[in-house]
């Protein structure tokens, strides 16, 4: 196989030579199969040059419609084959992942017109596979044990027999169990509390599997924000560990989505700390013959774990709009974390002295040392805890005490910006007032290359924004009837958007009373996974797609999509997170508050026109758009120029 897609003359400049077969590619190649030039899509893949060339990161902002997902997938393809090293992909969740690598996606596209063979894999989050440890619980256990054994039943053999693995193939993918809604996979999908190192059946694993394909790729892997993030942040304990790294050694990484990575990078480096797991872990030790100052310690241990999760239980508060608790600090509390940390400290120093007797398994005696070393780490956090953010969430198996540290930015400029690599990220929202001070400042980039490229579409013709006002006294009933009749009107063919779980499913509860849907299809996301719901609202054009967290990156073109539906301008809820961020900001609402909810309505909007045939209307359903004369005229500021206002 020709390892260039183009005559490479090895005493010319790569990059240069790149650039110019790429311009080829969109004047003469893709015309010729019956793609339109675009010129944005020349000027960025000259800019993207620069950034290849000087190993640079460049913040690609380029608005909907310029083509950048075909720009930035040449480039990386070209540059994994000059280097020898895979091209990440990184987008801003799986749904977006799947989007690039659907059947008639744009890597499918490039293949096919190109005569290209792409190497791309997908490197999907832990969460994203089946636990086998779960699901044999859940078999037994859980009143839905018929569904999970039929699961059980339809495993790959080599699974659960004990013969030799002579050939083998990954399984146990979320996306291969489209029939679970959100809350049955839970219960048999992997999940952060979950302890790999010892399991049994790690080697059989279809996360374990997956992992070893994907590492095999000699072009691009794609992932997700949040499992690039997870890789840089347990790069080094892995390696202590003697594990390899979750991704390979890499040319370049893409952030696509880019205005998402900081949200990304603080869930990536949040300390979860559970009592049972606590429990279980350090019970593992008495097992063995230990000395009796060891066991003392580690009563002592278990019981301060009970009485602090007991206490945070009492001292939590549910937040409108969250899942996350936030907790009511006082002296008391504040002394039993000191007491806990005291107690750990204690436990790590009869380990020494345990270890040096030879009386426990070295690999057990590793796991403990690191998930108390981990521990440690968290609690240290509230030494400054103006650095930190905490809450708790509440479920079936108890309570979890989640610490995340405010800013990320040390960690990014540290492990991913020092790195001698191009990097990039992409948008249609990246910059503020045309600067994207803000947003390098946030990850800790120093230098950088930036450009930005508008939308090449007649929005005036091809956009209408209804903005109707919202004054009954039962809004949410006077919002509902208001969508019934636009959907009515456009026959479906809408994506609603919510910002909560909780409205969502009010809407979800209410809309089966009005006759005039009836005949629509509805789909809700969390009843099944996402992407086949994605796939079931393109392929019914008369249906709707109700969604909290399709705001970015839905590409659906064509009439399956002729209208979106704002339920509510989408402000950041009151959870912990926003609340330190209003508390460290001179003017919340402003600093904080309104730029979330700019940018997420912004990206929203850029659901509807996908290609130049598109036509549709953004209805926003929102009783603060016109309360307000500042929200009001910030919205229509990050409004495509010439679109109709209606109220």
């Amino acid at each position: 196989m020709q390892r260039y897609p183009f005559a490479y003359n090895p005493s010319e400049s790569f990059n240069k030579q790149v650039s110019d077969w790429i311009a080829d590619v969109f004047y003469d190649l893709l015309p010729e199969a019956g793609f339109e030039v675009r010129d944005e899509q020349i000027y960025m893949s000259f800019q993207l040059e620069r950034a290849f060339a000087d190993k640079q990161t460049i913040f690609a902002e380029a608005g909907v419609g310029t083509g950048k997902t075909l720009v930035y997938l040449l480039h990386a393809i070209c540059h994994a084959r000059h280097t020898g090293k895979p091209a990440i992909i990184a987008c801003a969740d799986e749904s977006l992942i799947e989007q690039l690598v659907k059947p008639e996606g744009d890597i499918a596209k490039l293949a096919k017109h190109l005569d290209l063979q792409v190497d791309a894999r997908l490197g999907k989050s832990m969460d994203n596979y089946l636990c086998l440890n779960k699901l044999e619980d859940s078999r037994h256990k859980d009143h839905e044990a018929k569904l999970f054994q039929q699961i059980h039943n339809e495993l790959p053999d080599f699974v659960t027999s004990n013969t030799a693995m002579q050939s083998f193939y990954p399984y146990g993918d979320r996306k291969s169990y489209p029939q679970l809604d959100d809350e049955q996979w839970g219960k048999i999908g992997w999940d952060y509390f979950q302890d790999c190192l010892i399991c049994e059946r790690r080697h059989r694993c279809g996360q374990t599997l997956s992992r070893d394909h994907y590492r095999k790729s000699t072009e691009l892997i794609i992932c997700s924000h949040d499992f690039y993030m997870e890789h840089v942040w347990t790069y080094e304990a892995r390696k202590r560990e003697g594990q390899l790294p979750l991704l390979p050694e890499h040319c370049t990484v893409i952030f696509d989505e880019g205005h998402l990575l900081e949200p990304a990078a603080q869930k990536a480096l949040t300390y979860k700390l559970k009592h049972d797991v606590f429990e279980e872990i350090l019970l593992r030790l008495l097992k063995g013959q230990v000395r009796e100052t060891l066991a003392v310690a580690i009563e002592d241990g278990i019981e301060q774990s009970s009485t602090l999760f007991n206490m945070l239980r009492r001292l939590s508060m549910s937040v409108p709009g969250s899942n996350r608790k936030e907790i009511l600090y006082t002296d008391e509390l504040v002394f039993e974390f000191n007491r806990f940390r005291d107690i750990i400290s204690t436990i790590e120093e009869e380990l020494i002295f345990e270890a040096a007797l030879f009386t426990l398994d070295p690999y057990q005696l590793r796991i403990v040392e690191e998930h108390l070393e981990m521990i440690q780490l968290a609690l240290h956090l509230y030494k400054h805890s103006d650095n930190l953010i905490s809450w708790v969430t509440d479920d079936d198996d108890g309570i979890t005490l989640v610490i995340m540290p405010k800013l990320v930015k040390e960690v990014l400029a540290e492990r991913v910006f020092s790195q001698k690599m191009p990097i990039i990220f992409t948008s249609a929202t990246l910059s503020i007032d045309g600067s994207f001070d803000y947003m390098a400042a946030s990850l800790g980039i120093k230098q950088y290359l930036s450009f930005s490229v508008p939308s090449p579409f007649d929005y005036s013709e091809q956009m209408e924004v209804y903005a109707p006002r919202m004054q009954a006294a039962d809004l949410f009933t006077e919002k509902l009837e208001y969508a019934v009749r636009m959907l009515k009107q456009t026959e479906g063919r809408a994506l609603l958007l919510f910002p909560a779980k909780e409205e969502m499913k009010a809407f979800k509860q209410a809309i089966s009373n009005y006759p005039e849907c009836a005949g629509m299809q509805f789909g809700f996301e969390g009843d099944r996974e996402i992407s086949h719901l994605i796939t079931d609202f393109q392929q019914n054009e008369h249906s709707v797609l109700c969604a909290v967290t399709l705001w970015e990156g839905l590409d659906v073109p064509g009439p399956s999509l002729s209208s979106v539906i704002v339920w509510a301008l989408p402000f950041p809820p009151n959870d912990p997170v926003y609340a330190a961020r209003r508390k460290d900001a001179a003017s919340p609402f402003e600093e904080v508050d309104m730029p979330y909810m700019l940018l997420r309505l912004r990206q929203g909007i850029g659901r509807l026109i996908r290609t130049r045939d598109d036509r549709g209307i953004i209805v926003l359903l929102s009783e603060q758009l016109h309360q307000s004369e500042l929200v009001t005229n910030k919205v229509k500021e990050i409004l495509p120029p010439g679109v109709k206002w209606r109220e």
